[in-house]
């Protein structure tokens, strides 16, 4: 099965991060990451039913970089665009030389199970960050990446 083995982690904003974390949660996955102090949100405070841990600063750039730096590699979903905090999260990424593979969710190949599940054995990733747009940037995110994930447990 893919992502067997594998905790995934991300930030819990609204949009990519949370269909991650709900789709973890769904399917008995390990799961967490960083939140900013006091959970915040772009909707508001991230529910508890996210295990999340609060980093010291209400900063979205602390959280990135946290989760990041606690990933054995990172994919970022997309939909053809990526908004400011994606960008940074794929520098961050870059920097610390952490894998990386983006999925646009609009253009992705057919064989991306398979791609998928190479990268993740070819870079021995055992912690997984997630991340993506949030869904004021990008309209639909979080239901075009909750299928997408799925849809690969599916195939």
């Amino acid at each position: 099965m893919i992502f067997q083995n594998i905790k995934i982690i991300c930030g819990g904003q609204s949009g990519v991060d949370r269909a991650a974390l709900d789709f973890a949660l769904e399917n008995g996955m390990p799961c967490g990451g960083w939140c900013p102090f006091g959970r915040l949100a772009e909707d508001g405070i991230i529910p508890d039913t996210y295990p999340l841990k609060e980093s010291v600063t209400t900063d979205y750039e602390e959280r990135t970089k946290l989760n990041v730096r606690d990933s054995d590699g990172v994919i970022i979903m997309y939909q053809d665009e990526m908004d400011k905090g994606t960008q940074l999260t794929i520098n961050i990424a870059h920097s610390k030389r952490i894998p990386l593979l983006e999925i646009n969710l609009k253009d992705y190949q057919t064989n991306i199970k398979e791609v998928l599940n190479e990268w993740l054995i070819k870079n021995k990733i055992l912690i997984l960050n997630i991340a993506g747009p949030r869904e004021s940037s990008t309209p639909g995110i979080y239901n075009d990446t909750k299928s997408f994930l799925d849809n690969l447990l599916e195939q």
